[in-house]
């Protein structure tokens, strides 16, 4: 049978509207009245949105009735499921993660293996860094530099991708681009510097379907070099949010000589935190927690809230908001990270859910759904000390406001480069390329779950091409030359087709830089924060500021895994400066 391939090895490199639910980043419901007041209970009708009553339930997968004729067919790739040919019993389980503290110079020896791990009640063969789902949890200061040893023992060539980071170029972890990918039994030596405070992962740049969703993904906690950085909290959480698909007790398989699932992503119905169905937490009453959000799903969007809890929106990506926020929910796209401060104000339990409206396409109608993620517990034991005040206040970061504040100038220059997002899709069984015609009469602004799961499997990166395509020049994927230098400051245009045969909403990631959202659909952005992916809706127009600070050649791509193994990715050159 034939290996498996990565888009890496069939590409071509070169060196060398809807706006009303975005303030600021992305899917956030600032509360009305903010800076006066803290929010109360949810945004919307509580009663309105059925709750899951155990967070280690599964969610069924929605089997809407098939097209005719499209029953007895299959994918054009062959199945892939890993460790072929391996005893499951050999295999370790896979543990929890550890929590790595690391200093300036120190060397971590980092390793992908297969292991087994227990999930929906059976246990399947997976991947893990170090033995453990998630990988290991790196904490490091501002300004630290370390280095990985890097071993591959799964059953694929890998690498490893440092997300967010603005790291030397040669070790981003990019097959064909920066690195030649790491055989089964070999080695690649990283070192990795941690410019930015926040919060970041890492994770495979070689068919991310398979081995992210498999549970190759870890975090990185990069501590600020200020005291006044952080507001005071009694505790903190680092919380990684994931799906994987099961049906008939057994993961649904991959492609193996490309991804399947490659119109809407490989949507899960087991939703994971920090690799578990369940997740419970002990609180007192009073007590101020912050969290740490990581989205490392395929495709999935999540949209968080704890119950009637306040919650306050404090940074994202790469380090902190202009100035704090209280949200009702956020909505995490995958890639994306999000910094929240929750207040328990009262005893009782407080669940950790994520509620969504979506499109049923098959039937045409609406629906809403509330899954329960996790829950807190919280005690009738007063939380020590009293950080109510500080929780209260609306704080502005004023190192960061002066430093975006120069780039606001450019909100009314001239865009430099622009992108349309839009796909190509072929060679599907006639019946599914008619529904799909008809379907997109209307264009749901984001797909928050996969309700035609059938055709979505059916779909693969044979038949469907994810495109970014340059306006100025009509050049597509890896064909697109864009190159700039050291100290640039570049207005990228990004625009989602909502007249591509099947849109899709798009989380955006560019390697090695920042950049700052300055408008959406032509509304200016007043609250700052330096990103490094965004979500783009379908319709929606997003106005990015790119920061140039990091020379070598860099890719720009979607973050859902089957759209960028579709094709959806290009590279770009820095020069450095002089």
């Amino acid at each position: 049978m034939a290996p498996v391939k990565s888009i890496a090895a069939r590409m071509s490199v070169r060196s060398g509207a809807i706006s009303c639910w975005f303030a600021c980043v992305t899917l956030v419901s600032p509360t009305a009245g903010a800076a006066q007041q803290m929010p109360h209970g949810h945004h919307g009708a509580d009663g309105d949105l059925p709750v899951m009553p155990s967070a280690a339930m599964i969610m069924p997968m929605i089997r809407n009735p098939m097209l005719p004729g499209v029953k007895s067919a299959r994918p054009s790739v062959a199945d892939f499921l890993p460790g072929e040919g391996v005893d499951p019993a050999s295999l370790p389980m896979a543990g929890p993660r550890e929590i790595l503290d690391l200093a300036d110079g120190d060397t971590l020896a980092l390793e992908a293996s297969l292991v087994r791990k227990m999930v929906a009640g059976r246990t399947f063969v997976m991947y893990a860094f170090n033995r453990q789902i998630p990988g290991p949890l790196i904490r490091v200061r501002k300004g630290a530099e370390i280095h990985v040893r890097f071993t591959n023992r799964i059953d694929l060539e890998t690498t490893v991708h440092w997300h967010g980071l603005r790291l030397d170029n040669r070790f981003d972890g990019v097959p064909g681009l920066t690195q030649d990918p790491v055989q089964p039994g070999e080695t690649f030596d990283y070192t990795i510097r941690f410019p930015d405070a926040g919060i970041y992962w890492y994770h495979p740049h070689v068919r991310e379907d398979i081995q992210q969703d498999l549970g190759l993904y870890g975090n990185m906690l990069v501590r600020p070099d200020r005291p006044s950085y952080d507001d005071p909290v009694h505790r903190e959480e680092v919380v990684i949010l994931d799906d994987i698909l099961v049906d008939n007790g057994e993961i649904v398989p991959f492609g193996r000589e490309g991804a399947n699932f490659s119109i809407m992503g490989r949507f899960g119905n087991v939703l994971l935190i920090n690799g578990e169905q369940t997740y419970e937490l002990e609180a007192k009453t009073g007590e101020v927690i912050r969290f740490y959000f990581t989205n490392v799903s395929n495709t999935r969007t999540f949209n968080l809230s704890f119950g009637a809890a306040p919650m306050k929106l404090v940074g994202a990506d790469i380090g902190r908001f202009e100035k704090e926020m209280f949200v009702h929910s956020v909505a995490i796209a995958p890639a994306q990270r999000y910094v929240v401060e929750v207040m328990f104000e009262e005893p009782g339990e407080y669940a950790l859910t994520s509620r969504i409206t979506a499109l049923n396409h098959m039937q045409g109608k609406f629906f809403s759904a509330s899954d329960t993620l996790g829950r807190v517990h919280v005690s009738e034991g007063i939380a020590t000390p009293d950080r109510s005040e500080s929780f209260r206040a609306l704080h502005v970061d004023e190192e960061v406001r002066r430093e975006v504040e120069p780039y606001r100038r450019y909100l009314d220059a001239p865009v430099d480069r622009e992108l349309l997002l839009t796909v190509d899709i072929h060679d599907l069984p006639v019946q599914v390329m008619q529904f799909i015609a008809i379907d997109t009469v209307y264009r749901s602004p984001v797909e928050f779950t996969d309700v035609m799961s059938h055709m979505n499997w059916l779909s693969t990166s044979n038949e469907v091409r994810w495109i970014l395509r340059d306006l100025r020049t009509g050049a597509e994927n890896m064909d697109i030359d864009w190159r700039f230098k050291v100290g640039d400051v570049v207005k990228i245009r990004l625009r989602n087709d909502p007249d591509a045969f099947h849109p899709m909403n798009h989380p955006i990631h560019l390697h090695g830089q920042r950049f700052l959202v300055l408008a959406r659909d032509g509304v200016p952005n007043e609250n700052l924060v330096w990103k490094d992916t965004a979500l783009l809706p379908v319709g929606s127009t997003v106005d990015l500021l790119l920061e140039v600070t990091n020379p070598g050649n860099w890719m720009l791509h979607c973050h859902i895994a089957e759209h960028l193994e579709a094709g959806m990715m290009m590279a770009f050159a820095v020069e450095p400066e002089g």
